[in-house]
């Protein structure tokens, strides 16, 4: 425990600090009695912090949200968003806890191998994506969400972000930074009508700063583990 603690940078506590101490003060200011909604943001806002680090606890967490966020999301008619983290963000979380413990950095754990993807797999990534978010966009109609444009998108930037965390790719901040900014918009939207929904955009506004550290930390991680694979082929070519 200690050394995890010790781990943990000043600027990753500040972050955090910042993000929850945020989430509080809006929360009780606007005198909110749904602390679904308070829970769901301090485990959201927690589980960044871990993986910005590339700790797998990050991923574990991270399915506790969804399962907080979908029901949220179902409470103002953002069936989009319910469907596309119970259905698609939490099991893919599931799929890169398993992947990111499978492939651990010089067998630490608390840090997983940063990953570069393939230009073909990039292709056949952004195709399934596209196929992906059309169908979601029709199943959305169906169900009469609120806000549909704005849900659709959101769809597509949580795929292509999700995708990305389980290929254990640095690129997954840069898509988790613009669904951040969708969501932001969307649950502006929903507070304009019911101020109690205010925590979200809070939420997601300390999510964009975590994944912005995020992107920043793990293209350090990538220089870090680079640098030191090349200096071990060397030696072992001495």
């Amino acid at each position: 425990m200690k050394r995890f603690l010790k781990s943990i940078t000043l600027i990753e506590w500040l972050i955090w600090s910042i993000s929850v101490i945020s989430i509080l003060v809006f929360f009780f200011a606007f005198q909110n009695t749904q602390y679904l909604y308070l829970v769901g943001s301090l485990i959201g806002a927690t589980a960044l912090i871990f993986v910005s680090k590339g700790n797998p606890i990050g991923q574990l967490l991270t399915i506790v949200f969804s399962v907080f966020y979908g029901i949220i999301s179902y409470s103002f008619d953002y069936y989009g968003e319910m469907i596309t983290y119970l259905g698609m963000s939490a099991p893919i979380a599931l799929w890169a806890l398993i992947s990111w413990l499978r492939n651990p950095y010089k067998g630490n754990r608390s840090e997983v191998k940063v990953n570069s993807i393939s230009r073909k797999e990039w292709c056949l990534f952004l195709i399934a994506a596209v196929i992906i978010t059309v169908s979601f966009f029709f199943i959305l109609q169906a169900l009469n969400t609120t806000n549909i444009i704005i849900s659709t998108l959101s769809v597509l930037t949580s795929f292509l972000a999700a995708y990305l965390t389980a290929r254990r790719s640095r690129f997954y901040a840069i898509f988790y930074g613009v669904n951040d900014i969708v969501l932001i918009i969307m649950w502006s939207m929903a507070s304009y009508e019911n101020i109690t929904y205010l925590p979200m955009v809070i939420c997601f506004i300390s999510f964009l700063v975590n994944d912005a550290y995020g992107f920043i930390n793990w293209s350090i991680m990538n220089k870090k583990q680079q640098a030191e694979e090349k200096n071990i082929s060397k030696k072992e070519e001495l």
